[in-house]
């Protein structure tokens, strides 16, 4: 079917949940979902914490505000309905000391404005619910905060796609459109009534074909995990610090997978090509120079503490390092103890060129022909839904 209605480019999490949004909206709609990936949740979609937020750190007015609780009670709902892989463990967020309580109460008030089940808890009401826990007299608890297996549920949701009649085909790579509007493949051409760009890392360079991101580029950020070889349940709890909220990063936290091992991370690590996972696989050189290039401008010359956030972030390569920073959260953390790192996951992270900053919130763009997903960071697993509602609500059916 090489003239759809929809034809979608990107086969993870936000592609399927807008294809299936869509569907749910017209069952007639003709689409096609291209991942170039010959196998399912390679990108981000696959390799992130699995944590389903609960959507307390957003600044109100924001879209990450608006779609993450709704996410998280549509996936909830999904998991135990389906009966898939769900922890639903809970999250503690710790202080440090007197300045981290001021943030803390940044982010309980916005809890509360974004209406997020947040409670707070002295520190002996934290060491109830978790008794490894450090916090300086008090914590946040999240208790709709969990974690799920993501390649689990992005196999559940194409599988639905699939039984509503849309058509998903994998080692489909875009590779360019042509001035008709034909979507160009490694093996084939499509010309679609509308284009759906949720290319994740290189979702910036094929909006530059349709005349969009022009003030907008990706740029890589490598996260790990470090995993521990304690039985399972030696956490009860998500164990997160206060964060910075200058930057859209968390911080190294203690996080409970869904099979109740206990993780430490992840990094942020700024990347030197965009699908720079292991080795020099995926290797381009012209990737390398350009984001080399841009790391070096930020590093001098960034709006935002790039510098600061880049020598950090090097230095949590180390397991020592990782060990000694998850030693301000919870007690008995030995680097004996946290041995394997896991796989590499991207962070798609936009920037904007001329002010120099991150972008913090998720960013469309797009016409009457083609729809642009520019920036779908964290918690963009979690918020997906509700999101693909948001990119759906502009079309008239």
């Amino acid at each position: 079917m090489n003239n759809p209605d929809f034809l979608i480019t990107g086969g993870g999490i936000i592609g399927t949940a807008i294809a299936l949004t869509l569907k749910k909206k017209n069952k007639k709609l003709k689409i096609t979902l291209l991942e170039k990936e010959k196998t399912i949740g390679y990108h981000a979609s696959g390799r992130n914490s699995g944590v389903l937020h609960a959507g307390f750190y957003y600044t109100p007015e924001s879209l990450k505000a608006k779609f993450t609780k709704k996410g998280n009670e549509f996936l909830t709902d999904y998991c135990l309905t389906k009966k898939l892989s769900i922890n639903q463990c809970g999250k503690l967020v710790v202080a440090k000391d007197e300045k981290d309580l001021d943030q803390m109460k940044t982010l309980f008030e916005r809890g509360r404005i974004n209406e997020i089940d947040i409670h707070e808890l002295t520190e002996k009401e934290a060491k109830e619910l978790e008794p490894r826990v450090k916090t300086f007299k008090k914590a946040l608890f999240s208790p709709k905060t969990s974690s799920v297996d993501p390649i689990e549920v992005l196999t559940s949701l194409q599988q639905d796609a699939i039984k509503e009649g849309i058509t998903i085909i994998y080692d489909q790579k875009y590779l360019g459109k042509s001035k008709e509007n034909t979507i160009k493949t490694n093996t084939d051409h499509f010309t679609p009534g509308h284009f759906i760009n949720a290319g994740g890392l290189y979702a910036d360079k094929i909006a530059k074909d349709f005349g969009f991101s022009s003030d907008y580029e990706i740029l890589p950020f490598k996260g790990l995990y470090l995993y521990s070889n304690e039985a399972p349940g030696g956490f009860k709890k998500h164990i997160y610090p206060v964060p910075d909220l200058r930057n859209p990063f968390l911080g190294v936290h203690v996080t409970v997978t869904v099979d109740r091992k206990a993780k430490l991370g992840p990094t942020a690590i700024p990347g030197l090509w965009r699908e720079n996972y292991k080795g020099f696989s995926s290797f381009s050189l012209k990737e390398f120079l350009s984001i080399g290039k841009r790391e070096i401008e930020l590093f001098f010359n960034a709006n935002f503490p790039f510098r600061e956030l880049a020598l950090e972030e090097i230095k949590k390569n180390s397991r020592y390092y990782m060990a000694k920073k998850a030693m301000e959260l919870a007690d008995h953390i030995y680097p004996k103890n946290f041995k394997t790192w896991g796989k590499v996951g991207i962070r798609a992270q936009l920037i904007h060129i001329k002010d120099k900053k991150l972008v913090s919130d998720f960013l469309i763009e797009g016409d009457t022909f083609s729809t642009h997903v520019l920036n779908a960071v964290s918690p963009a697993f979690t918020a997906s839904f509700p999101f693909a509602e948001h990119v759906v609500e502009k079309f008239n059916f």
